[in-house]
């Protein structure tokens, strides 16, 4: 079976990680816990569409897994909880729309996360226990999106793998000195005072900052992790052409429904505070109040794809640990 050159990267990856996983129960362990990855990358890098082969892969013959993927996009509020929520801060322009941190339903995703790491225990063979994924369609709303009634896809287990992908999966959030530094310089690529060209504030920032506290408890469920990240050299003004090129594949699928272009530059806006403040937790993890640092749970298990502008791998780091 042929994969595409990122997705061959990662099945290695994960089924290197899935027998290490493996190895920690003893044999006649029937209930071994499903192996959790995390896969993080900027709209339109590719994640999706990778994590979709890495499914299939796993799926088919000679692994014949049985694999779950969760979006983080499905994890969003409903869409009176996100107006409700643009409500409640109208001065956040961070938190006008989906996308940031704060945008999520954390009780729903760790009711989920919890029942999938624990699905092997209660599964006798008749496939009995079930979890119901959510589904947030993007294009309801006139590009706003909202959740679809009666969920997504229903889990039986056992299950082998669970992969939870979205672009801000496995930020940290970071102490207000380092906001302070990071706020009064350029953004690469995008210039001088970025943040307040496109209307956002400090309070906006340290206010996903805090909400991203309550993240942690779904990274705490990670057990390794994949990065799909844009080339050093261009780390953010590639993320507006992939994501533009992805509205407009959507677009041509359903109907012409979506956002305009206007509405995408407007969007990705608002998630390149993301990237900027809080993306590198990913490898890094964060600073305690002593200092210390806290790295995260899949340190030494993770794997780093730098891709350019066509999406072409130029530099890969199996299982780097962090500085």
């Amino acid at each position: 079976m042929s994969v595409p050159p990122t997705t061959e990267h990662m099945l290695k990856h994960v089924l290197e990680q899935l027998s290490q996983h493996r190895s920690q129960y003893p044999p006649d362990i029937k209930s071994v816990p499903p192996l959790s990855v995390g896969v993080q990358g900027p709209q339109g890098s590719g994640k999706t569409y990778s994590t979709h082969h890495l499914h299939k892969a796993l799926s088919a013959s000679p692994y014949h897994l049985k694999v779950v993927v969760i979006s983080i996009d499905d994890l969003y509020l409903p869409h009176k909880g996100l107006v409700s929520l643009a409500q409640s801060y109208p001065q956040n322009a961070l938190w006008k729309g989906r996308g940031q941190p704060g945008t999520h339903d954390i009780e729903l995703g760790t009711e989920i996360l919890m029942e999938l790491e624990r699905i092997n225990e209660h599964s006798t063979g008749t496939d009995d226990v079930e979890v119901r994924l959510p589904l947030f369609d993007k294009s309801l709303h006139f590009g706003e999106g909202d959740r679809v009634e009666g969920g997504g896809a229903i889990i039986k287990g056992p299950v082998d793998v669970v992969v939870l992908e979205g672009w801000c999966v496995g930020f940290y959030p970071i102490s207000t000195d380092e906001i302070d530094e990071r706020w009064e310089k350029p953004v690469s690529g995008l210039g001088d005072n970025f943040f307040e060209r496109r209307g956002f504030r400090k309070e906006d920032v340290e206010a996903v900052n805090k909400k991203l506290e309550e993240y942690l408890v779904w990274w705490n469920f990670l057990d390794v992790f994949i990065q799909i990240t844009p080339e050093e050299s261009h780390p953010y003004i590639h993320i507006y052409k992939w994501r533009l090129q992805q509205e407009h594949h959507m677009k041509s699928l359903n109907g012409g429904r979506g956002m305009t272009d206007d509405q995408i530059e407007s969007f990705i806006d608002r998630y390149i505070p993301g990237y900027v403040f809080f993306g590198d937790g990913v490898t890094q993890g964060r600073l305690s109040e002593d200092e210390s640092r806290q790295y995260p749970p899949w340190k030494g298990r993770g794997l780093r794809i730098e891709i350019n502008e066509d999406r072409e791998i130029v530099e890969k780091q199996p299982n780097w640990r962090g500085a």
